[in-house]
């Protein structure tokens, strides 16, 4: 019986160093790219190098980051690879909203300083813990969402005034609500709802409306 080929695999690698005080990024580079070229079926398609900005910027300040997630929804890359975790990013929340945009678009993840590849049967064990971050994080969302439009509402009420001056539609603010509270993606909901990324962000990062 004839083998079924294997089918390639497009390889992103993301490269960043905090400051520019004689770092660079070409050691992360020339690592990843040695362990892409002995892997079977990977291929090296793009590189996305954010140099001298520090991981605990968000993704609007970090352009190649955020080009590297745009390219994970679009399907262009396969799998992320990465010296190490701690380029990603700096905390639990957003290496989970990372991972989760990575795992929903079918994507997998190198990592070569943790040795985690879930490419593999053990390395797709970390997709599995994520659900149960996620779903921490979505019952956190829920009751920040609740208890900010209770405090808009009574602060409405006592104050006889609107409730706040909304950057945008209120309808629109309640929509990113609902789709996070549902676990939906962060770019996902911005694309569902018709607003800019940012704007889900501020939603998610306040609980209430803006």
């Amino acid at each position: 019986m004839n083998k079924r080929p294997s089918v390639a695999k497009r390889v992103g690698i993301y490269l960043r160093v905090s400051t520019k005080n004689g770092q660079t990024v070409e050691n992360q580079r020339q690592a990843l790219v040695e362990v892409i070229g002995r892997r079977s079926g990977w291929t090296l398609v793009e590189e996305y190098a954010d140099e001298g900005i520090s991981g605990a910027k968000g993704r609007d300040q970090r352009p190649e980051f955020d080009r590297l997630l745009k390219d994970i929804v679009r399907r262009r890359i396969d799998i992320v690879a990465a010296w190490s975790v701690d380029r990603l990013g700096r905390s639990l929340q957003d290496l989970v909203g990372f991972l989760g945009e990575l795992n929903s678009a079918g994507g997998d993840l190198y990592l070569e300083k943790q040795a985690i590849d879930t490419t593999t049967p053990s390395g797709r064990m970390l997709f599995q813990m994520l659900g149960v971050f996620a779903e921490f994080e979505r019952a956190l969302i829920q009751e920040r969402i609740h208890a900010g439009l209770v405090r808009a509402r009574e602060k409405g009420t006592k104050s006889g005034k609107p409730i706040g001056r909304p950057r945008i539609p209120r309808r629109k603010v309640e929509q990113i609500c609902a789709e996070l509270a549902r676990g939906t993606a962060i770019i996902r909901t911005a694309r569902i709802v018709g607003v800019g990324v940012g704007t889900v962000q501020k939603v998610k990062q306040r609980g209430e409306p803006m």
